[in-house]
């Protein structure tokens, strides 16, 4: 080829590299309430699904939150109602539940947090922790039963683990299953408490120890096993108010054989849940923190000090920067375990650390966000300071932020810290 026929080539080639630049630059924007373009990486099944869930979240449960967490008071409707659109279990592909994919899931908890907590509590403990218990470690009778009632919401479930003196330490648990031999049955003695749910609960899951000392999971039905069994609601909440909450006390509480979870001993039974209710957490605890975002971002445009509105201050605009990136890399993590989590390719590690780092970073934004709406941020019509208050708890419960670092720097050393 000559040098002209060369550079002709290359003329054409640049001609066409900056037709498609700047077409590109044309359509591709920065959109700061999707920083990192996590729409792009949705399937539209997942998208679909999001969808009409945040409509029902905006619709129906944003306008009951203020007055729900003034008077501590949970609809139990809301279960239903949650059922009915197919939240409830939705990652289980059997017994009626809707089989989306752990990125679906995830972005349902994003979106019912972004009103508040206690919702998304309420999903995660039904979900995650009391059908996945059944599903993964249940009979089939114990499936077939609960399983389809839990899904439509007709049922409550709560999942009992910690302990007035054992919270980060269950393996110390008190709760003791006698087995009785001559009835076939187990004598459940012990207290839980901090348990969702549980003054409102039909169905409980229990952890306790057997007469071997091995931790097994026990199901209490309320109707048929009710007797010696207490669930008082906790009072004086200042986080979650919106959630019931409640101890379990069993004092001679007899249940049969075919009660027990037979499928699995030990903390691997609690854990393994646990772990797929914190990694809804991760997503939800980023929808809090959008919210507050947003609440923030629209009061200081809207509101003018010395002639000018508050988003014009350089303060307030590196905040927002600061939320816009913890919010952004906090959700590419949460997508990236996701899709590892449908692949089977996923670790409780990886969850420690999207549970401590989201929980914690929403906090934080939700603390910053409250500080930039003034006298303002702490009223409730705002919404920002019941977001603070339910983080409070988010940033604890299912693990601290300090123990889920301890199972992080045991990962970076090899040695156990606790």
């Amino acid at each position: 080829m000559s040098l002209r026929k060369l550079n002709s080539s290359r003329c054409i080639f640049n001609a066409a590299k900056r037709l498609f630049s700047d077409k590109s630059s044309s359509k591709v924007l920065f959109n700061w309430e999707d920083p990192l373009n996590l729409e792009s990486q949705l399937t539209d099944e997942e998208k679909s699904v999001r969808d009409s869930f945040r409509a029902y979240c905006q619709e129906k449960l944003q306008p009951r939150i203020i007055q729900a967490n003034r008077n501590e008071t949970f609809d139990r409707e809301i279960m239903a109602e949650m059922g009915a659109l197919g939240v409830l279990g939705c990652t289980i592909k059997e017994y009626g539940c809707a089989g989306i994919s752990n990125v679906g899931y995830g972005l349902l908890t994003r979106e019912v947090e972004r009103v508040d907590s206690a919702y998304r509590s309420a999903v995660s403990v039904q979900s995650s922790l009391v059908m996945g218990a059944i599903y993964y470690f249940g009979s089939k009778e114990q499936k077939e039963e609960y399983l389809p009632k839990l899904a439509k919401g007709e049922i409550i479930g709560c999942f009992g683990l910690t302990e007035p003196n054992h919270g980060s330490d269950p393996s110390s648990m008190e709760t003791r299953a006698k087995f009785n031999s001559s009835s076939k049955t187990y004598t459940l003695n012990g207290s839980k408490t901090w348990i969702t749910n549980a003054p409102l609960a039909d169905v409980l899951i229990i952890w306790g120890k057997n007469d071997d000392g091995k931790i097994r999971g026990f199901l209490i039905d309320r109707k048929k096993h009710g007797k010696g069994l207490d669930t008082p609601k906790i009072q004086g909440k200042f986080s979650l108010r919106a959630s019931t909450t409640g101890m379990i006390l069993m004092d001679g509480v007899e249940i049969p054989e075919s009660n027990i979870l037979p499928n699995v001993e030990g903390l691997k039974g609690p854990f393994s849940c646990l772990n797929n209710a914190r990694y809804g957490i991760a997503w939800g605890a980023l929808g809090a923190a959008e919210s507050c975002l947003h609440i923030a971002r629209n009061y200081t445009l809207e509101r003018k000090q010395f002639g000018r509105p508050l988003a014009a201050n350089q303060l307030m605009q590196k905040k927002f920067a600061d939320m816009i990136t913890d919010i952004s890399l906090g959700l590419q993590g949460c997508l990236q375990v996701g899709r590892l989590m449908d692949k089977k390719l996923h670790t409780p590690e990886m969850i420690s650390l999207l549970k401590r780092n989201n929980a914690g970073k929403a906090l934080v934004i939700a603390r910053v966000a409250r500080d930039m709406l003034g006298g303002n941020g702490i009223h409730d019509e705002y919404h920002i300071i019941r977001h603070v208050m339910n983080l409070e708890s988010v940033n604890t419960y299912e693990g601290t932020h300090d123990i889920h670092a301890l199972i992080l720097g045991r990962t970076v050393t090899g040695i156990s810290a606790f």
